[in-house]
Order: structure tokens, then sequence, then C-alpha cells
């Protein structure tokens, strides 16, 4: 499909867009929404929440900053409790 028709149409009738795509695009623009869709699009696809998206990498630096007995000041830094970090720095 021509994406400058699309991108005429979906902007001049933006409130015809269905949720929370309207927001995407305004959020990241058309071509990242179409991007999206092109990716994804027909498919049933699970959006994990932010934190669980981005966990792993945290962890890693969490291990990265452990210097032996830090684990108030990580707990506060990262808002993961002590048992977690206990059981990560095992």
């Amino acid at each position: 499909m021509n994406r400058e028709l699309l991108r005429y149409a979906a902007m001049k009738h933006k409130k015809d867009i269905l949720p929370p795509y309207d927001q995407l695009i305004d959020m990241e623009g058309f071509e990242a929404v179409c991007g999206f869709s092109d990716l994804l699009g027909g498919t049933t696809y699970y959006v994990p929440q932010v934190g669980k998206i981005f966990r792993r990498c945290l962890e890693k630096e969490i291990i990265e900053e452990f210097d032996g007995g830090n684990y108030r000041e990580l707990r506060r830094k990262y808002g993961f409790s002590e048992t977690f970090l206990r059981n990560l720095l095992r």
C-alpha cells in the first residue's frame, strides 16, 4: 500500500486511527508505527511492560556494581528487594 497516501489519509482523519496507534504516532511518528506493523502486523503478540523488556540489562548493571556488600545501596537504586539481589548475586 502506498505509504504517502496512508500518511495523508491518517493525518487528515487522525481521530479514526485505532488506539493506541494514534498515541504511538504522536510519540514516535508515522514511520515507526508502520515499521511496527510491518514487523508484527497480523500476529498475536504480547508486549511486556518496559521493566521486563530491560530487566536483564539492569541485572548485568547490578552485577557490575556489586562490591561484595552494597545490597542496600543497590536495592534503593534499582528498586529490587534485597532477597532478589542476594539471589541474583549468588
